[in-house]
């Protein structure tokens, strides 16, 4: 294994690992009949504060934690290959951010599930790319949109049961931490010709250098040989 493959493979350790607790909670939720829905976030209320950091931990059923797993596992090991020195603060601010928007800004209603995140990276992803104007990082852009499009729906009030401000708020804590870390992690390659000054002179429409004020610049000049001397220097060539 090469140390490219032995990076990929780490990449996924961790968004194994979380995924792997979210499983574990809900099975200790189903195997001795518990409902966790009270550990997620009641906007406004003070009771609902806990949801801050225990929501995205909380799924209503296996269908729901399923549906949020495969997507935590492939744009978390993104986030991690791609942008290691900042996937860590990267994810706690998504997270955080998050929750803290949507116990101000939610309805009235018990929120719980990682979707928020699962938004939040797939937003970090899309305008990191974008930001940095880096080729390899658009096509990790244009990976997400062809995988994860449809979420774009989930932004908006359509479907009944769904915390869509919850994935307004991940996007938009995304995009936020795409801004502000746009400039760790992979940069767009910069190319000798895009540093090249432009140092040579201007010149008149007479032919005659235009020097600015303050500028100083040398100029060298090339004396050619009279027609009488080249004659002669033509002779000695041919003699």
């Amino acid at each position: 294994m090469n140390a490219d493959q032995k990076k990929i493979v780490n990449s996924f350790y961790l968004p194994f690992v979380f995924v792997a607790i979210l499983w574990g909670i809900k099975l200790i939720e189903n195997e001795f009949l518990l409902d966790f829905t009270m550990y997620g976030i009641l906007p406004r209320h003070i009771e609902g504060l806990i949801g801050i950091l225990t929501m995205p931990l909380i799924h209503q059923d296996f269908q729901h934690l399923f549906s949020n797993s495969i997507p935590l596992i492939i744009l978390g090991a993104s986030l991690i290959y791609f942008y290691q020195e900042a996937a860590l603060r990267v994810f706690i601010l998504i997270y955080i951010l998050d929750g803290i928007w949507l116990w101000l800004g939610g309805r009235e209603s018990y929120h719980i599930g990682a979707s928020g995140v699962v938004y939040g990276l797939a937003s970090f992803l899309f305008f990191s790319g974008i930001f940095r104007k880096y080729i390899r990082l658009m096509a990790i852009s244009m990976l997400v949109v062809f995988l994860y499009g449809g979420m774009v729906w989930g932004l908006f009030p359509i479907f009944i049961g769904v915390s869509w401000e919850a994935h307004l708020f991940g996007a938009i804590a995304g995009l936020l931490c795409a801004w502000v870390y746009r400039s760790e992690g992979p940069q767009r390659p910069v190319y000798q010709w895009e540093n090249e000054d432009d140092d040579e002179p201007a010149f008149d429409e007479n032919g005659e250098p235009i020097i600015n004020e303050g500028e100083n610049i040398n100029i060298n000049y090339q004396y050619k040989p009279s027609d009488e001397n080249s004659d002669e220097n033509r002779k000695a060539d041919n003699a």
